[in-house]
C-alpha cells in the first residue's frame, strides 16, 4: 500500500475529528517505521492530540494499531473494487484487473508493501487484534480469489486462490524490500500465466 494513506474510506463509520487525526498521524508513522519503533508520545506529539484525548478514543495502543490497519482494509477494498471492476465484469478480467493495478501500485515509490504484512511479522500471536486484523483481511482475499477463480473455470480455484494470494504478498514483498525497481513490476504477468494454465 502507498503511504501516506490518507483519511477515513466512505462506508467506514465517522469517528471524532481527534481520533481521525491521530489515525492520519499515527498511520504513516507505523507503516514506514513500524509498530513497536513508534510510541504512544511520538504520535501524541506530532498530531498535537493530548495523551488523555488519544486515550479515551484508544484504551491501548493495540487497539490504535487495529482501528488503523481496519481503515486499511476498508481503502484497499475500495481501491481493488476499482481494479476488478464492475460485478457485470467477467469474472478472469476481474481477477487481470486486481494484477494489472497491484503492479502499478508496487512499483510507485509511495509503495511500502503490505501493512497487514507488517502486523503479522510484529503480532505473530494469533490471539492479539492486529494478526487478527491482518488474518482477517488475507482471508477474505484468498476468498474473493477463489469465488472469481470458480466462476472463471478453474478446475482447483483454491488452489488458484492460493498462488494468487501468493503473488500477491510478493509483490508487496518486493516492494518494501527494494523500492520501485523490484520484481512485483511483473506480477500482472504471472498471473496471467497461471490464470491460463488453470482455465485451459
Amino acid at each position: 500500500m502507498a503511504e501516506p494513506l490518507g483519511s477515513a474510506p466512505s462506508g467506514v463509520p465517522p469517528l471524532a475529528a481527534s481520533a481521525e487525526k491521530l489515525l492520519d498521524v499515527a498511520g504513516p508513522l507505523f507503516f514506514r517505521h513500524g509498530f513497536a519503533a513508534v510510541g504512544v508520545d511520538r504520535i501524541v506529539k506530532e498530531s498535537g492530540v493530548a495523551k488523555m484525548t488519544l486515550y479515551r478514543h484508544f484504551p491501548s495502543k493495540d487497539d490504535l494499531i487495529a482501528a488503523w490497519l481496519e481503515r486499511v482494509d476498508a481503502q484497499f477494498w475500495a481501491v481493488a473494487s476499482g481494479w476488478m471492476g464492475g460485478p457485470d465484469r467477467e469474472p478472469r478480467a476481474q481477477l487481470a484487473g486486481f494484477f494489472r493495478g497491484l503492479e502499478k501500485l508496487v512499483a510507485s515509490p509511495q509503495c511500502l508493501g503490505c501493512p497487514f504484512l507488517l502486523a503479522a511479522a510484529e503480532f505473530p500471536e494469533p490471539g492479539t487484534r492486529a494478526h487478527e486484523v491482518a488474518k482477517r483481511h488475507k482471508t477474505t482475499l484468498r476468498e474473493r480469489f477463489r469465488r472469481l477463480a470458480r466462476a472463471a473455470g478453474a478446475s482447483d480455484p483454491a488452489a488458484v486462490a492460493d498462488q494468487l494470494l501468493l503473488l500477491t504478498d510478493g509483490a508487496f514483498g518486493a516492494s518494501r524490500m527494494f523500492g520501485p525497481a523490484n520484481a512485483g513490476r511483473r506480477v500482472a504477468a504471472a498471473a496471467e500465466t497461471l490464470l491460463d494454465a488453470a482455465t485451459r
